[in-house]
């Protein structure tokens, strides 16, 4: 598993769209699966937090290789989907993420910068 990911990020439900806001999310949730059922993605795990004081209600990390996650990022049904959430949770975003392989990539090249700087 090559690491990479996409975080996506929702705030607070916007108030009086609860309902639309369970709709999109079991719309995202169906597309998710079938991203995963295609071979678009890996695979994908989504999170609600527990109420805490801060602006993170919630998140998904759709996991894949770069090239596969880039297209799906940049398609027109994610593009769509994420106009959708928007309108029906605050702070909605999406966030290219490392792990694994592609993180140890990531440290490496900060590695490499900071001696190049001297830093």
């Amino acid at each position: 598993m090559a690491g990479e990911a996409l975080f996506i990020g929702w705030g607070q439900v916007v108030r009086g769209r609860e309902k639309l806001g369970l709709g999109v999310f079991q719309e995202s949730v169906e597309y998710w699966g079938k991203l995963q059922q295609d071979g678009k993605i890996e695979g994908f795990d989504v999170f609600l937090l527990a109420p805490h004081g801060g602006d993170l209600a919630g998140f998904a990390i759709l996991r894949g290789e770069a090239q596969s996650l880039s297209q799906v990022r940049f398609s027109n049904e994610f593009d769509r989907l994420i106009a959708r959430a928007g309108s029906v949770v605050d702070n909605i975003g999406v966030v290219i993420a490392y792990s694994g392989d592609a993180l140890a990539r990531q440290m490496g090249l900060f590695q490499q910068i900071a001696d190049e700087l001297g830093g």
